[in-house]
Formats: C-alpha cells, structure tokens, sequence
C-alpha cells in the first residue's frame, strides 16, 4: 500500500516509534507472557508513557491528541509482535474509554478519561452475559432505580481487563420490556485484582477511585490465545451506582455501545492485520533460510505461490481497514465498512497464521517459533466484537437497506 494515500509524516513517526518499541520491550517477553498467561505490568505502564494508552483522546483530557489512523498504526505494529499488547491498547481504549469520551458528560470526561488514557488504571466494557454473547440485545442484568442510586445485579463474561482492571462501562437493564429501548450503560469501579502486581509496576491502581461494594471480577479465563490480555467475569451483586454514574440518558445503552463496537471492529481489523503481517514476515525469513534439497525452500514455486497469495491478502486488509479509519477519522459513515474490514482482516489471520506455520513445517508447530502462538491468537479475531457470521449480518443489511426499505 502506499504510504502517502493514507499517511502523513507524523503517522510514519507513530508507527516508527511503536516498531522500536515493539521489537525491543515486547518481543522480549512475548513468548513467556503467553506461556504464563501473565499480564505485563511493566511495558503497560511504559505504554502509557509513551502514550499508546490515550492515543486518539484529546491532550487536556490526558491524551496524546492523535488521529483515528494513528490510533490504527499503534495497534497494527503491537499485533505483528504480539497480539496480547495490540488487544491491551484496543480494548482499553475503544471500549474502556471511548464509551466516556463520546458519551459521558464534562464531569464525566475530567473525571475518568485522564486517568485511563494516561495508563494509571485499565478500563473495560462489560457487555457480553452468559446468555446474551451474539444477541447483546438479550442484556439479564438489571438497574433498579431507588432514589438517587441505581441497584445493579447480574454478571458479564468474556470482559477484557475484568480482573486487573478499575474503570468499567457496563450495560443493563432499566425499563424492562422495552427490549433494546429498555437498555443504559453506568461507569461502575472497582479494585485491580492483582495489586501486587501493579504495585510493583508503579501503574494500575488509582485510590481516588470508590471500591463499590458488591462490584467484583469472577472467574478469569484461561484462554487458547491472546494469553497475556486479561479476560475475566464481572459480577454485580446489589452494587449501589450513584445516578450521577449513569452513562448518557435511560434507554440509551444499546445504541450507544452498537456505535462503540462499530468502531471496534476497525481495531480488531487492524489487530488481526497486523498478526497476519506479522506471520507473513516469520514465514518469508524462514523460508529464506531453511534448506531442503539443497537450497533455501524459498527457491521452490510452491512456496511462491503460498508467500505471493499471503502478501496479496494483506495488501488488500490493509486497504479495507485503512479505508474503514479514515472514514470514520472524517465523520463519514463507516458501518459497512468497518464490518467488512473485520470480518476479511480476521479470516486473514486466521489464513495466513496457517499458511506460515504450514511454510515453517514441524518446527512451526513448535514453541521455538512465533507463529503457533500467532495462529492460537488468530482465532479469537474471528469471534471477538462480532463473530464473523455477525459481521455478515451487518454487511447484508447495509447492501439491502435501500432496496427493502
């Protein structure tokens, strides 16, 4: 792709300055992060002094006042090392924060914003239920009102940041029967579940935050892939939410977090873009070097034709993602777009992570090589913010709107 359609010299800087530091601070740890499914305090709070916590927020909120497309670079070039750092940066911010930044108000924004995007706490989305995974319209969790507080009882699963993280916007239930009308979001906070761990980090914890009795994680996952992301339970049991902590108006939820994951969905394309553009350059230096028959397998025509059709993909993923950012970076509609780039970025990875550990032959299905850990994290893009057969869904109504309508 070429760079100047997109890109300015300031994003070949970002993207530069992510490289350095994803070559040489993640790389590192990757492997023994994924293995110990640990998460990674330090570079955590080095990525918030670098700003990759706060990226596209404005700086009098504590961001680093960045673009959209810069936002998508930072991802991209996490992922390519290791997808667990990508989906830290992703989720934190797109779902953790954004929900804040675009509908909260001014109290709200200084109240919260500057400690997430500065990367002194995590933040987290509390959508998903045990029983409402796809049909997030299926929200069980309920807010009672009872004078100025609202009574909040139910249980998320699958929540990015669930256990170490303090900020959450969750959905539930205010007006039941009205279906998705009935649906609010409320800033709910709680203790980080390894204090140890963010202590010796210096980040993780903010004491001004109010531990709400009742307000807990759960079980923590124990996952194929994405092994040093975070993923746990939120359980709510009687937890008192001052009104004050509601998220936009009654009945607002579910439109509002259908527009947050929109735009999650250009993260997860770029996440899984850049796993995919990270397995390619795996398998292109392997094969360069790996003999067979005499000389390196990258003289064979098969493995031509494997390399040539991976390079291809990518080339068009980074087209749709790009395409998709810069839509929504400049107020555009982008739903479409972002469904599409989502669902062809996330079966690329899938794609490609096999053809690379395919090229890399026994050794790639060892632990000696990036790519089986690659093809493990790959999967989950394919399910995560909208399986792919949603993303169908979203696709197929944009193309037929206008003519059934």
């Amino acid at each position: 792709m070429d760079d100047a359609l997109y890109f300015s010299e300031q994003h070949l800087a970002v993207r530069e300055m992510v490289r350095e530091f994803a070559r040489d601070e993640v790389a590192p740890v990757a492997a023994r992060c994924d293995a110990d499914a640990t998460f990674p305090w330090a570079n955590i709070k080095r990525m918030g002094e670098l700003g990759l916590l706060g990226v596209p927020w404005p700086e009098d909120l504590g961001g680093a006042g960045l673009d959209l497309l810069s936002y998508m670079i930072v991802i991209e070039e996490l992922a390519k090392v290791d997808a667990s750092h990508g989906l830290t940066v992703s989720a934190h911010t797109t779902l953790g924060t954004s929900p804040i930044v675009h509908f909260g108000n001014d109290e709200q924004k200084r109240r919260y914003v500057p400690i997430l995007a500065s990367g002194r706490v995590m933040g987290g989305f509390g959508l998903t239920e045990p029983d409402a995974g796809s049909d997030a319209g299926g929200t069980r969790t309920t807010a009672v009102k009872k004078g100025d507080r609202y009574i909040l009882n139910g249980v998320k699963r699958f929540i990015t940041h669930g256990h170490v993280g303090e900020i959450f916007v969750v959905t539930a239930v205010t007006n039941p029967g009205q279906g998705t009308k009935g649906i609010s979001s409320f800033i709910l906070t709680k203790p980080t579940g390894d204090p140890q761990g963010a202590a010796a980090a210096g980040v993780g914890h903010e004491p001004s935050l109010p531990a709400m009795r009742g307000f807990r994680a759960g079980k923590k996952e124990d996952k194929l892939g994405w092994r040093a992301s975070d993923t746990a339970e939120l359980i709510m049991e009687d937890v008192e939410v001052p009104a004050e902590n509601r998220l936009g108006e009654e009945g607002l939820g579910f439109k509002n977090f259908m527009r947050t994951l929109d735009a999650g969905r250009i993260g997860i394309a770029a996440l899984s873009l850049g796993i995919a553009e990270g397995a390619f350059e795996e398998a292109r230096k392997y094969t360069a070097v790996r003999k067979q028959f005499g000389q390196p397998i990258a003289r064979f025509q098969g493995v031509h034709f494997q390399l040539s059709d991976m390079a291809t993909e990518i080339e068009a993923g980074r087209h749709l993602m790009f395409h998709a950012a810069w839509l929504a970076q400049h107020g555009k509609p982008f739903g479409k777009e972002a469904a599409m780039a989502k669902l062809f970025c996330s079966e690329l990875a899938m794609r490609t992570t096999i053809k690379a550990l395919q090229l890399h032959g026994g050794y790639g299905y060892t632990k000696d090589y990036p790519v089986e850990r690659m093809m493990r994290d790959a999967k989950i893009c394919e399910i995560g913010e909208g399986t792919s057969e949603i993303q169908r869904i979203v696709i197929a109504r944009h193309l037929l709107k206008e003519v059934l309508d």
